[in-house]
């Protein structure tokens, strides 16, 4: 009965939030509560979820002053002048600019640190699809694919968790895998260059007036132009929810992306008037960029250093930013009232997310269904045991923690892989290949963070990072098997 109401309890979670029938953070709430009484948890539910909760109020402090932070940055014009580079390197070409925001999030993972990674990713990218009218869902599903398969990094923490789990060197697990790790991310620069390419032909479409000039108003969406459709400068294109592309550019009228560079550059045009780019927005703080600038450098050299806890770095460098570039109480208080939507966002989010690993582990789901599959396992596949965990580690480590995974139902799996002949180092490799797929889960706070710093709905990243995840994971294990990595008994 447990596994039954697990299994259906995730399922219940994830089909109200694509389908948008509950926000994320009631669907938390709801669903883990409804199937927690049907498991028997009575009054003894609100002890589980409290006792979720207390390791959570550390995570809700760091993304609560880490958007406060990086808010203000935004605000007084800190990266206004990385945009303008930006898009002067990139061309203001849609597809490189996706294509650039996966090669900067793989290269910021290599710290290890999810949230650091989404931080300086969104902070230097943001600013420049809000500038070009691209969807951030954009962005926030490249930087998770690229986060995501860079994760298996020995200090990322699986790796190092699965060697320990079945106490081999974590050396033994990662070196061999290091050509599936370069696979995954030869997949995740092509999905991101797609992306790239579907992004450019929805702007044209979206936003002629800009990206291209049809020969005729009928090339566009059947005969219906953008301006008559509503999805002009200011629709579509330039929601922060994005949408489904507009249609292909057409085919002789559009004017090369390239030459309508100094049109958007200009810091003197009104494209971005009103928004958080606004050239003329009165929290512009031109005279303390340098301060700014040294500011945050110093709170990223202490954040990767991880000498101080993570949340205290945030609180102190967002009260120094705040006292200093608005010395009126007046104007902090303001400061913090614009920016709690979005904090508002993401610490609901992390607290209902305790309920739901409160309920999967004090009702004992997350054990009874870690036993059922290894249960249902054929003794004919037993030889098949890496693969197998492999192909598991890709829902199992989306629906629990790594802790949960790797030394829970892990070393179950590798000690049933043992009379077959399969060894723990090959079980290891296997159940670190789901790790692109388990960083999009809501249960983890970094991948939260990331959808409230960019304002994108989390049924909405789902939907456009999760089948592209899954295919990443796949063809990592795909190689690991090619390679020798993961072995067959």
């Amino acid at each position: 009965m447990l596994v039954i109401l697990g299994f259906a309890m995730i399922a219940v979670f994830m089909v109200l939030i694509m389908t948008k029938k509950l926000t994320p953070v009631l669907a938390l709430i709801i669903v883990p509560t409804v199937f927690g009484l049907f498991a028997g948890a009575g009054l003894g539910i609100g002890d589980m979820v409290m006792d979720s909760m207390k390791s959570m109020t550390s995570t809700a402090a760091l993304l609560m002053f880490a958007i406060i932070y990086f808010g203000l940055m935004i605000d007084v014009g800190l990266f206004d002048p990385l945009v303008k580079f930006i898009l002067r390197k990139l061309g203001n070409d849609p597809a490189k600019v996706v294509l650039g925001t996966a090669i900067l999030a793989a290269a910021v993972s290599l710290d290890g640190d999810g949230s650091t990674t989404f931080i300086l990713t969104t902070a230097a990218m943001l600013p420049v699809y809000l500038r070009l009218k691209m969807s951030p869902v954009v962005l926030t599903c490249v930087a998770g694919l690229a986060n995501g398969t860079m994760n298996i990094l020995p200090w990322g923490g699986p790796t190092a968790r699965a060697a320990t789990a079945l106490k081999i060197d974590v050396n033994d697990v990662f070196v061999p895998m290091i050509p599936s790790l370069v696979a995954g991310l030869v997949v995740v620069f092509a999905f991101s260059w797609l992306l790239g390419l579907q992004e450019r032909n929805r702007l044209r479409a979206t936003a002629p007036e800009i990206w291209g000039v049809p020969d005729t108003a009928e090339e566009f969406d059947g005969g219906t132009s953008a301006g008559a459709s509503g999805t002009g400068a200011s629709g579509t294109g330039r929601g922060r929810k994005g949408g489904n592309p507009g249609g292909a550019a057409p085919a002789g009228g559009s004017v090369a992306i390239l030459e309508r560079t100094e049109t958007l550059v200009d810091e003197h045009d009104s494209a971005m008037a009103d928004t958080a780019l606004d050239p003329n927005r009165s929290t512009l703080r031109p005279k303390l960029f340098w301060f700014n600038l040294a500011l945050t450098v110093a709170v990223m050299v202490v954040l990767v250093a991880n000498v101080i806890p993570l949340p205290f770095v945030f609180m102190v460098g967002a009260a120094i930013a705040l006292l200093v570039n608005f010395p009126k109480v007046k104007d902090q208080g303001a400061q913090l009232i614009a920016h709690a939507p979005s904090i508002v966002a993401v610490v609901s989010m992390v607290m209902a997310a305790a309920v739901l690993t409160g309920v999967l582990k004090g009702t004992g789901m997350v054990e009874a269904m870690s036993a059922w599959l290894v249960q249902i396992i054929p003794t004919s596949m037993g030889p098949f045991m890496a693969v197998i965990t492999g192909v598991l580690s890709i829902p199992m480590t989306f629906f629990m923690s790594n802790d949960a995974f790797y030394f829970g139902v892990l070393p179950v799996l590798s000690e049933t892989a043992a009379h077959y002949g399969v060894g723990a180092a090959d079980m290891a490799r296997a159940s670190i290949t789901g790790q692109p797929f388990h960083l999009q889960s809501p249960l983890v706070p970094a991948i939260l963070l990331l959808v409230s710093l960019a304002k994108v709905d989390l049924g909405d990243h789902h939907k456009k990072v999760l089948w592209r995840t899954a295919v990443i994971s796949l063809v990592m294990l795909g190689v690991g098997m090619l390679t020798g990595a993961i072995g067959i008994g």
